[in-house]
């Protein structure tokens, strides 16, 4: 697959990749070596990844607890307590093998200790690969709320081997699928009805399809690096979506983020109807499909009371007001709309009807 040029930096696929990676390593003859993993991504990826990367220098091997819970200040101070240990200077590399979560915390702690190093991100998900790793965003979580602390700030590479997917169970492959869908609603029907009809799928259409996902996002990023307007597009269905998500921590069956993301997507959906004249039949059919694949989920009252009090934090809000990002139309959207709670209520019962 051809190379996809970001702002400053490349995504570039399989072998070629490694190549890229090691030529960026021979030719800035880095102080120290660093591969940021967690407890899954070392176990199932770590080998892979070295086995394939040509080159000779030492890589010292630091390791984190996986999950969401650990996407956070603690975590990041005790890994800038470990780059002192380690005598890390500026410039040292850090190689981020792992998913989003992974990835975001990488990035955020590469920036800030000693006011930056490089740092390269291995998606090993499909989350990761069509989103969390391009784009240059790096944070953390504060106190529940998502991605509360961070920066925007770039790797020298981003290099994608799908290889990594195979250790991913279904459940992580739809939470990537999420994203994908999000790409096809707000940029390109014909992408979209490519990933709602996958009965021939492939795992060359995986490469395919992957490819292209990363292809909208980056043009997107490209036009708007620091989220002034066209960037916010990419946040449909994450409004409602990450309050959805924050709030199912608290329950007995918390919600990966793409999950969240597709009942948010399914609630903008409605609310495009309401506000944009989005066809409701076709809202209706696109809510029939994606239920296909992902779990309906009953929200309580008191549950959707909470959502809505965490609407409040949603980095997206200006001067108190949330903004929602809407359907024209499959592959055109429209960005800083304003929602009473009343809409709010309706779009929670669309879902659930």
């Amino acid at each position: 697959m051809n190379t996809i040029q970001a702002k400053d930096y490349q995504v570039v696929f399989q072998e070629a990749g490694y190549e890229k990676l090691a030529a960026l390593i021979n030719k800035n003859v880095y102080s120290t070596l660093y591969l940021l993993t967690d407890t899954n991504t070392n176990t199932n990826c770590t080998a892979h990844f070295l086995a394939n990367l040509p080159v000779k220098s030492t890589i010292e091997i630091i390791e984190i607890a996986a999950g969401e819970e650990h996407k956070n200040i603690n975590t990041s101070v005790s890994l800038w307590e470990t780059f002192v240990a380690l005598g890390t200077d500026r410039k040292s590399l850090l190689i981020n093998l792992g998913g989003g979560v992974l990835t975001d915390i990488g990035g955020f702690v590469a920036t800030t200790f000693m006011r930056g190093f490089d740092f390269v991100h291995v998606p090993t998900s499909l989350l990761a690969m069509v989103d969390a790793s391009v784009g240059g965003k790096n944070g953390v979580d504060l106190g529940g709320l998502k991605n509360q602390i961070g920066t925007i700030n770039n790797p020298k590479l981003v290099l994608i081997d799908t290889t990594f997917l195979n250790t991913l169970p279904a459940k992580e492959m739809r939470n990537g699928l999420a994203e994908m869908l999000k790409h096809g609603l707000i940029a390109d029907a014909d992408y979209f009805k490519k990933l709602t009809n996958l009965s021939d799928f492939t795992l060359a259409d995986l490469d395919a399809l992957i490819y292209r996902s990363i292809e909208i996002k980056n043009n997107i990023v490209l036009s708007d690096p620091f989220e002034r307007g066209e960037r916010k597009k990419l946040n449909f269905g994450h409004t409602l979506g990450h309050a959805i998500e924050t709030q199912s921590f608290d329950t007995a069956s918390p919600l990966s983020h793409g999950e969240a993301v597709i009942i948010g997507s399914i609630m903008a959906l409605y609310l495009s109807t309401k506000v944009l004249k989005f066809d409701i039949s076709l809202a209706k059919t696109i809510k029939t499909t994606l239920l296909k694949t992902y779990e309906k989920v009953n929200f309580d009252k008191n549950q959707i009371t909470a959502i809505f009090t965490l609407l409040k934090h949603d980095k997206k809000n200006v001067n108190g007001q949330v903004n929602f990002v809407l359907l024209d139309k499959i592959g055109k959207a429209s960005i800083n709309h304003h929602l009473d709670n009343e809409s709010l209520v309706e779009a929670f019962e669309f879902y659930k009807s």
